[in-house]
């Protein structure tokens, strides 16, 4: 028990900062007159000094840039051979995972990626591919529920060829974040049905407005696992949550199960954005390929 408090604590903070944070702090500004000009008296080996380390912020920022560069490159080159469907048309829908968050390029995450990539060997000037992304950060499935009654999103069901949803990660926070000071695996359990009907539900709504859909659902993952891989109850949600999630499509036609789980287990460099928690740019390069590599048939010309 005493671990699960750490642990929980360590979420709570996470979560509160991170996952169910929604915008930026705005940045104070600098009163110049706090600030008073010195004549200069500069000491050479300082000078020296603060040249190092603009010269490393400077390789910082183009280590970055090359990050960025390279998340895009990679699957760019991925799709390259892929000879799209004309007017094909994607639905993503779901949480912060489909919005991009953690994605500094504010190009859409995995979402964005996919389309960019999916579009580079259109012979036209319009797009070959649609993508509606209606991520939304923090949603869980009730919410996710809630926001399918809007026309919009119910529009772009009905026209979509493909629907990709990620979801189910804030079920799991939520959860942490209501029994944070007595939490215990015994909680995950009770959740599940709520969470599998919730689900369950999504897939009958999406159905509904459009029986032809493929719709394919992305796993959960464990960002923590790096930390407390020692704590076995915490992979243990994460394959439940997973688990849950594959009996519920296999009720369903023309639906499959992506699983992105292995991907942040197994990276060998950094993939995660700065909280710790959502993918950064190369992290959601790795989503899309996996995304790619599973609607590959779905999309390409017969």
């Amino acid at each position: 028990m005493k671990k699960w408090i750490m642990v929980s604590i360590f979420v709570l903070l996470v979560s509160l900062s991170g996952y169910f944070w929604l915008s930026d702090n705005d940045q104070e500004a600098q009163d110049p007159t706090t600030t008073p000009v010195e004549e200069s008296t500069e000491d050479p080996a300082s000078s020296e000094e603060d040249n190092s380390t603009q010269e490393e912020e400077q390789e910082e920022t183009t280590d970055l840039s090359e990050d960025i560069r390279e998340a895009f490159s990679s699957v760019l080159e991925n799709a390259r051979n892929i000879f799209v469907q004309n007017d094909l048309h994607i639905t993503a829908m779901g949480d912060s995972l489909t919005q991009g968050v953690g994605d500094n390029t504010d190009n859409g995450g995995y979402v964005g990626i996919l389309e960019d990539s999916l579009n580079q060997n259109s012979d036209t000037t319009a797009e070959t591919v649609q993508i509606d992304n209606f991520g939304k950060r923090g949603n869980r499935t009730e919410q996710l529920l809630e926001r399918m009654e809007k026309e919009e999103i119910q529009e772009s069901i009905r026209q979509a060829d493909i629907v990709l949803i990620t979801i189910g990660a804030n079920d799991v926070m939520k959860i942490i974040k209501d029994n944070v000071a007595s939490l215990d695996y015994q909680q995950f359990v009770e959740a599940q049905n709520e969470y599998e009907q919730n689900l369950r539900e999504i897939f009958i709504k999406t159905k509904e407005l459009n029986p032809d859909a493929e719709i394919h659902l992305l796993g959960v993952y464990n960002p923590f696992d790096k930390y407390f891989n020692h704590i076995p109850e915490l992979n243990q949600i994460v394959s439940d949550w997973n688990r849950i999630s594959k009996e519920v499509l296999s009720e369903f036609n023309n639906t499959e199960f992506i699983p992105i789980r292995d991907i942040f287990e197994t990276a060998e460099e950094d993939i995660l954005w700065e909280d710790n928690f959502h993918p950064n740019e190369v992290g959601y390069k790795r989503m899309a390929e996996r995304v790619l590599e599973y609607i590959r048939e779905d999309i390409e010309q017969q």
